[in-house]
């Protein structure tokens, strides 16, 4: 798994289109027509008699309708233009890329041809020095016999008889051992050069049926058999016709933190998954710190990657949270989710507290008016006399729990002299030790003078028989007042409170001379909502300690 390279060829940060996104999910897609008939509906809910904070709220809808649509307009608009940048880089791509192919064939051919016109003048240059050398042997042995011959008949033709019977002799010898008789009136080499013409006749029809590779179909994933759930996600996804020639499939995603149409600048980055053999994948271990995920597929063959699926979005509901280093004790060091106890202490730097003080005090994403059941983040800061003192080594986290089921896992150094973790009320005073009030509910390890492992609330504790674990789960379900602690690797339940929240609650941790680290962004666990559901009906054996 690697992180997408930037927008460079095919592969576009924001290829997709407005049009893309599936219309079931984003309101946003309604036509034209429908949106001015909406538009129109909204100002006609403010009647002629109406107040003027009526006809302002309706025409402030009017507002926000058009600056909603302002905006995925602009979005649109800005990925019509990535998109003709990228159609551009694209088509100077391919047109290089088939230059350079149909040169590197040509430079095949050339080079064939060269190597076949060398053995054409090798085989001509051969051959011609064999027929040339017979040629000369016999120009030489004619050149002799014709001498022999005129001197037989020179000699047939004298009158004398002295000496005849001698020169007839010697040239009957002369006969004997003249060339033109051991010569091969064979020619040593053929003319016939037709074992090295060619046909290209079935060479032409396959250069004539060279054409643009086949594109893999476009895959489409399948909304409603995708599967979220243990902080993982199973992408499913079909293709409109079969395609035996695909090779495998490529999948991105990315985080986001809005619903509609993809924007011009998004705050994550495509990941990648590439060389997937089967048509659905499961992505594992993710950390859900945004609201959203969107996915987008490709199929591929031997040689081209086929277009895109259409992006389709999936939620990705967990709890998140940071820890309020404006509440924590002197004495620890808070950063993001991870805690150190310092017994060296130190002051708040004078611009933390002018931060803190310009906070808002507005909860902002409550459950109670969301659909989705999201913890709210809790007004920020205690500063100076609000921070936790004394002995109450304490720092809470910066939402809320007012709705809805919730977990996450803190990991903590066993050798802490003392840990705590657990969720408390926002009224939990300054002074107050976790588990010592009616306003705090935790599970406590003491390491001084012995170990042990208690549950505690309102000053009463409660022993716990079962192993320290390295990490523990904290489940809470508000509605139903149930607050339980997990081994977090083997899921074993440690302890159920059960309880009435009457008022929201905040994650909850307490170290002295130790450490510890949270992890949000975590679902809560299947196995663990099974064993809930299973213990609903059972009465708690914690109740002393509710």
């Amino acid at each position: 798994m690697r992180t997408a390279p930037p927008v460079a060829s095919v592969r576009m940060q924001c290829s997709v289109a407005a049009a893309s996104v599936p219309r079931r999910l984003y309101g946003a897609e309604a036509s034209p027509r429908t949106w001015a008939h909406n538009s129109a509906t909204a100002l006609s809910l403010a009647p002629g008699g109406a107040s003027m904070e009526e006809q302002k709220e309706s025409l402030q809808k009017i507002v926000t309708t058009l600056a909603l649509k302002n905006e995925e307009i602009q979005n649109f608009i800005c990925c019509m233009k990535q998109s003709l940048q990228n159609l551009e880089a694209n088509s100077t791509r391919v047109q290089e890329d088939l230059e350079s192919e149909f040169t590197s064939l040509h430079a095949v051919l050339d080079e064939l041809k060269e190597g076949m016109v060398t053995r054409i003048k090798q085989e001509r240059a051969s051959r011609t020095y064999e027929l040339q050398n017979q040629l000369s042997a016999c120009t030489k042995a004619l050149e002799s016999s014709e001498e022999l011959l005129e001197l037989a008949n020179q000699t047939l033709c004298s009158t004398e008889t002295d000496g005849f019977s001698q020169a007839a002799k010697d040239i009957k010898d002369s006969v004997t051992m003249a060339p033109a008789f051991r010569l091969s009136l064979k020619a040593k080499a053929s003319d016939n050069m037709s074992h090295l013409m060619v046909d290209f006749t079935q060479e032409r029809e396959m250069l004539q049926a060279i054409k643009f590779l086949p594109v893999p179909p476009t895959p489409e994933i399948q909304a409603s058999e995708c599967q979220v759930c243990d902080n993982s996600i199973t992408v499913v996804w079909t293709l409109p016709e079969p395609d035996s020639k695909i090779d495998h499939y490529d999948l991105e995603y990315r985080r986001i933190n809005h619903e509609g149409p993809p924007r011009a600048r998004e705050d994550y980055p495509w990941m990648v998954v590439e060389g997937i053999k089967e048509s659905e994948f499961t992505l594992t271990g993710l950390r859900f710190d945004t609201r959203y995920m969107t996915f987008r597929v490709k199929a591929c063959n031997k040689a081209v990657a086929g277009e895109f699926s259409e992006l389709v979005t999936l939620e990705t509901h967990a709890f998140v949270f940071k820890l309020d280093s404006g509440s924590s004790h002197q004495n620890l060091k808070v950063e993001d989710l991870s805690v150190e106890w310092d017994s060296s202490g130190g002051k708040v730097p004078v611009q933390d507290i002018r931060k803190e003080k310009n906070r808002t005090n507005s909860p902002m994403h409550s459950p109670a008016r969301s659909a989705m059941m999201s913890p709210k983040r809790a007004p920020s800061a205690r500063v100076g006399r609000d921070r936790f003192t004394a002995e109450s080594y304490t720092v809470l986290a910066d939402t809320m729990i007012d709705a809805g089921q919730q977990y996450w896992e803190v990991k903590f150094d066993k050798e802490s002299k003392a840990f705590a973790a657990g969720v408390a009320l926002r009224s939990l005073g300054r002074f107050d030790q976790l588990g010592k009030s009616n306003a705090s509910w935790c599970i406590h390890l003491n390491n001084w003078l012995q170990q042990s492992l208690t549950a505690k609330h309102n000053n009463k504790a409660r022993t716990l028989d079962c192993p320290i674990p390295d990490r523990i789960g904290i489940y809470c379900n508000y509605e139903e007042g149930t607050l339980s602690f997990y081994n977090a690797k083997t899921k074993t339940l440690m302890h159920t409170f059960r309880t009435k929240f009457q008022q929201p609650v905040i994650p909850a941790f307490m170290v002295w001379n130790g450490s510890f680290s949270v992890q949000t962004g975590l679902q809560v666990p299947t196995i663990v909502q099974s064993g809930q559901k299973r213990n609903s009906n059972t009465s708690s054996s914690n109740a002393s300690l509710t």
